[in-house]
């Protein structure tokens, strides 16, 4: 996107027209939210400048609106998408009563203070391989009394959580590696590369979930991972073979293939 500020004195209109101009798609909703959050005229000149150079929205604003809540995001952090509140309607769905809530692949901490606002008396730990996405996720499950944790997977989680996890939430990378060029600017660009390749044919990562999922999950508990239409009958199959029962969860509004299995 080409770089440009606007006026010092900017209207609704002409913030948006620059950010029309940049590209942005939803310039009026875009414009509307900067200069709400701008404390004065140079702020605002800025926020766009940044803006319109690619930088995504929720990093300009320094939060990212998710199942209503207000999460705090920063430059380098995974972006929480819109389509990702299902995996979160789904894990309430099965598991309404969970006391045990690990969000895996964390990114902010999004999918995990999302679960432990409904939840009551909720644990809940986050964990993820980037050390800033930890630190973001420290800020967003801090109001619910979370943890979040810096590792690889499993070996990030504390030992005592094994058998005890009532909804593990593993928002894995899942875009195939020779895919990710063709991701948005905003995204691979801006967010790490960790969040968004998951190897070969996408489901690298999601293997590996499946692999470990059933030593740590209580008996009923569940597992839920995001994937895409095409990559879901093998998501399907691998968690399977890791003892788990499975099914998927389609939301067509949201575009959303969730794979959920089930330690029976």
């Amino acid at each position: 996107m080409p770089s440009s500020s606007p006026s010092p004195h900017s209207s609704p209109a002409s913030v948006a027209a620059t950010l029309r101009t940049a590209g942005c798609v939803f310039a009026e909703d875009e414009a509307r939210l900067l200069l709400s959050a701008a404390r004065g005229p140079e702020e605002l000149a800025a926020m766009v400048a940044r803006r319109t150079s690619g930088l995504p929205l929720e990093h300009v604003l320094g939060w990212a609106e998710f199942t209503g809540l207000r999460i705090a995001v920063e430059p380098g952090v995974f972006v929480p998408r819109r389509r990702t509140e299902f995996l979160v309607a789904e894990a309430l769905a099965q598991a309404p009563d969970a006391s045990v809530v690990v969000d895996l692949c964390c990114g902010s901490g999004a999918v995990g203070a999302a679960l432990a606002a409904v939840l009551t008396g909720v644990e809940l730990h986050a964990a993820d391989i980037d050390p800033v996405a930890v630190r973001c996720a420290r800020r967003n499950v801090a109001g619910y009394d979370g943890h979040a944790h810096e590792g690889d997977l499993f070996d990030a989680l504390p030992a005592d959580l094994r058998g005890r996890v009532g909804i593990l939430a593993a928002n894995v990378p899942y875009v195939p590696t020779q895919e990710v060029g063709l991701l948005p600017p905003e995204a691979r660009d801006h967010e790490p590369l960790a969040a968004l390749d998951g190897g070969g044919d996408g489901l690298d990562v999601l293997r590996r979930v499946a692999a470990g999922a059933r030593h740590w999950l209580a008996r009923g508990g569940c597992v839920l991972v995001e994937t895409s239409e095409r990559q879901a009958p093998s998501a399907i199959e691998t968690f399977e073979a890791g003892g788990l029962s499975t099914r998927l969860a389609v939301s067509e509004e949201l575009y959303a293939n969730v794979v959920i299995g089930v330690r029976s």
